[in-house]
C-alpha cells in the first residue's frame, strides 16, 4: 500500500530579516512534510522561529528562498509563487488560522465573525451562510450566545468562537497560533481536545506552542531552535 502524498512540503525554506542593524535569519533552511490527519505539534522556545515558520506556511510572509508547497483540490500549489489576492482565497478556502489573541472583530456579533470568512472567499449566502455558522457555534457549544459580540464572553469561549470561524469554509488544514497560551489550564484542556475531536474527524492541524507538557497528545512533535530543527519524534 502506497504511503499518502503529503499534504504540506517546506523545501529548504530560509527567511532573513533585513535592518538596519544587520541581517537575522530566522529560519535556517527547513524541511517539512505533513500529511493528512496528523496533529503535529511544532515546540520550541520563545524566539525560536515559531511564529516565523507558521507565516512561511500560511503565506503571510514572503520566504526569503526556498518552497512552499500545498495539496489541494486544485492539485500541488506553490503558495510562494502566488499574489496577494490569489494567496488570500487559496488561504480562505483551504486553510483555517486560529491565533493567540482570538482576532474577532468587536463590533460583529459571534455569528457574524463566523459568517465572514464566507464572505471574503465569494461563497456568502443570507440563509446557507448563517446556517452554517450556527452550526459550527452549536459544534462548540456556543449556540445560545450567537448575537452576543466579543466583548460579553469569556477567554475560553472567544477562542471557541475563533476555532468555528477557521472551520467556516471547511478547510482540509488547520493551524493555530499558541491557541491556549493565554487560557487557564481548564479552559485549555477544552480547546485543546476540541483539536483533538477535529482531528479524529479528518482535519490536519498544526499547532505551535511553547508549552513542552502538551508533546504527548500530538500524533507527531517538532523542536525548533534558533531557527532548526534540533528534536522530533511521536509519543
Amino acid at each position: 500500500m502506497n504511503a499518502p502524498a503529503p499534504l504540506i512540503q517546506l523545501r529548504n525554506v530560509v527567511k532573513t530579516y533585513h535592518s538596519e542593524a544587520g541581517d537575522f535569519t530566522a529560519l535556517k533552511g527547513l524541511n517539512l512534510e505533513v500529511y493528512p490527519g496528523e496533529f503535529l505539534g511544532i515546540l520550541g522556545k520563545s524566539g525560536a522561529g515559531k511564529s516565523t515558520l507558521l507565516n512561511m506556511l500560511t503565506g503571510v510572509d514572503q520566504v526569503s528562498s526556498g518552497e512552499v508547497l500545498m495539496r489541494s483540490g486544485d492539485g500541488i500549489v506553490a503558495l510562494h509563487t502566488l499574489d496577494e489576492n490569489a494567496l488570500a482565497l487559496w488561504r480562505g478556502r483551504n486553510m483555517g488560522i486560529v491565533y493567540q489573541s482570538f482576532q474577532l472583530l468587536p463590533t460583529l456579533t459571534l455569528v457574524e465573525n463566523v459568517m465572514l470568512p464566507m464572505d471574503l472567499c465569494g461563497d456568502y449566502h443570507p440563509r446557507r451562510s448563517r446556517e452554517r455558522a450556527m452550526e459550527l457555534l452549536r459544534m462548540v457549544e456556543l449556540e445560545e450566545h450567537a448575537r452576543k459580540i466579543p466583548a460579553f464572553i469569556s477567554g475560553g469561549q472567544k477562542q471557541r468562537v475563533a476555532i468555528a470561524r477557521a472551520l467556516a469554509n471547511d478547510p482540509p488544514i488547520i493551524v493555530a497560533d499558541e491557541p491556549t497560551g493565554s487560557l487557564d489550564s481548564t479552559t485549555a484542556e477544552h480547546i485543546f481536545e476540541l483539536f483533538e475531536k477535529l482531528v479524529a474527524a479528518g482535519k490536519t492541524i498544526v499547532m505551535v506552542t511553547h508549552d513542552q507538557g502538551l508533546m504527548p497528545r500530538f500524533t507527531r512533535y517538532k523542536f525548533l531552535a534558533d531557527g532548526a530543527w534540533v528534536e522530533e519524534g511521536t509519543p
